[in-house]
């Protein structure tokens, strides 16, 4: 077997000038083996003032959400607005194959790096402008996270429970959405680019990302013409819910061997009407799938997690334990396929581990090629390497703040 090659994106020069709503969409792509250079203020980028940090100790190396978001980059610290700043920039531009940035809209013009000049000074690459609303329409100007977006993007109201009112998706959906989208639109546009040698500007809204990923609506909208209600933990698709067993939660799934499911809930003598030919049924069971749960919900309760999910899984049935996050660590179908990386931070004299890739490449795999980066750590080697600049006029350059 052959020793797997460099990233699949190696070679790819990226210039990440987004903040700490875009900033997943970068990382995707050095993740892969791009060189991905992080541009941001003297001061460091907003995400690094985000917690929680290491220790709980406020600082701008220290804070966990920059380190995930921005693994696999290099930092340059470089003031863009002002001219030499600018300059500064456009100068790496000439040889980037792709720019990602989140400004507010028109912001970018207003420093001198619009689309045109940015374009002028190499057609070839590739600009993903991420931002709520996108660059036009009317709500182009207003100002939104990943809350707001998660509202109007139709996502939070068919989150929570039913007769109350919706509640707000866990985690970052609207921006994480957003990343994957934008990874996928700068890979087909350098496609494209393969074809035609030109470069385009990717106009990508959050909004619109987030009306995309959420899946189940758009089908029983158009079907029926009806808003997708709140479920809670019953799936749109009704045949999933989660249970409560005597040390955890269950996911229930009434698709499997129904037959095999009910034979078992009934030599517990747990199966009340269950066993009624009806519920062979798939579709019988969809329309009946608050009793069905509320039948095995007091069939689980007092069993332990881990013999139910065994048990389920020797009957090929889907179940599957609730785990919270920190379990992953220990998870031994993750262990097994290398998912949990350790990332040295030499800087402390410690190691950590992160959440890795859901892909495995035999020939160009994902890979940890550093760790996330100090403020402006690769400032000096980037303006000395890549535009051969002297000693002296970086000093000069940090004197006057403009790295």
């Amino acid at each position: 077997m052959t020793e797997p090659g460099p990233g699949a994106l190696a070679g790819l020069r990226v210039l990440d000038l987004s903040g700490h709503r875009a900033q997943l969409c970068a990382r995707l792509l050095g993740d892969m083996g791009a060189d991905v250079i992080k541009v941001e203020p003297p001061a460091g980028d907003d995400a690094r003032r985000i917690g929680p940090f290491l220790d709980d100790l406020p600082h701008h190396d220290r804070s966990l959400f920059f380190w995930f978001y921005n693994l696999n980059k290099r930092s340059l610290t470089l003031d863009l607005k002002r001219s030499r700043g600018a300059d500064i920039l456009l100068q790496l531009v000439r040889t980037a194959d792709v720019v990602i940035e989140s400004f507010a809209p028109g912001m970018l013009d207003k420093l001198g790096l619009g689309w045109d000049i940015l374009h002028r000074e190499n057609p070839a690459h590739v600009l993903c402008s991420i931002a709520p609303f996108g660059q036009t329409g009317p709500y182009r100007d207003y100002v939104a996270d990943d809350t707001v977006l998660t509202a109007l993007g139709g996502m939070l109201y068919v989150n929570g429970f039913p007769n109350h009112a919706p509640v707000r998706p866990l985690g970052l959906q609207a921006y994480h959405s957003s990343a994957y989208f934008g990874a996928i639109a700068v890979m087909l546009a350098l496609l494209a680019r393969d074809k035609s040698a030109e470069g385009q500007w990717i106009d990508l809204s959050m909004q619109e990302a987030t009306a995309a990923a959420v899946e189940h609506v758009a089908g029983g909208y158009f079907e029926r013409n009806e808003a997708e209600p709140r479920r809670g933990t019953l799936h749109w698709s009704r045949f999933f819910r989660v249970g409560k067993c005597r040390d955890g939660y269950i996911m229930h799934c009434t698709l499997g061997d129904w037959t095999s499911l009910i034979e078992w809930v009934k030599s517990d003598g747990k199966a009340a009407d269950l066993d009624d030919p009806n519920y062979q049924q798939p579709m019988y069971r969809y329309l009946m799938a608050e009793h069905v749960f509320e039948v095995l919900d007091d069939w689980v309760k007092d069993y332990p997690r881990d013999e139910l999910l065994e048990r389920a899984q020797l009957l090929r049935q889907p179940y599957a334990t609730v785990r919270p996050p920190e379990a992953l660590f220990d998870d031994e179908q993750l262990i097994e396929r290398g998912y949990i990386v350790e990332v040295e931070h030499p800087e402390l004299g410690r190691k950590f581990r992160y959440p890795g890739a859901p892909y495995l490449f035999n020939g160009t795999p994902w890979r940890v090629s550093r760790r996330p980066p100090l403020v402006g750590e690769h400032t000096g080697e980037i303006l000395r390497d890549e535009l051969a600049m002297a000693p002296e006029a970086i000093a000069v350059l940090a004197a006057e703040g403009v790295i």
